[in-house]
């Protein structure tokens, strides 16, 4: 994966932390439909149900989120590394020197007045 573009992996990423989001959502809907299975009255088998139904619709959500978040991620850093392809390169130390090469005289000190005693 050393040649891989980083939105590339940036979208991968996010893929599998939403399929880990989904997986461990399923284990806990799981959880809430087993407690309710064993729950002796109705009130709390429906509260159960309820809340194995709204761990998967919150879940979820969280899913698409993450994966918007991505998304949006990696095609910025895709725009800002074709920008910077079309940019021309910086010009470096070694240039800004050649142009400003400075006069031999400019570069010579005033002379020191000397005080009056």
């Amino acid at each position: 994966m050393a040649e891989a573009d980083l939105d590339a992996v940036i979208r991968q990423t996010a893929r599998a932390q939403t399929k880990a989001v989904m997986a461990a959502a399923k284990k806990r809907q799981a959880v809430w439909v087993a407690r309710a299975a064993k729950a002796t009255d109705k009130d709390t088998k429906a509260r159960f149900r309820h809340l194995a139904k709204s761990t998967i619709l919150n879940a979820t959500a969280t899913a698409k989120r993450l994966q918007n978040s991505a998304e949006n991620a990696a095609d910025a850093y895709a725009r800002a590394m074709k920008k910077a392809m079309e940019e021309p390169p910086p010009v470096t130390e070694s240039k800004k020197k050649a142009e400003k090469k400075p006069d031999k005289q400019s570069e010579k000190k005033p002379a020191k007045k000397k005080k009056n005693a």
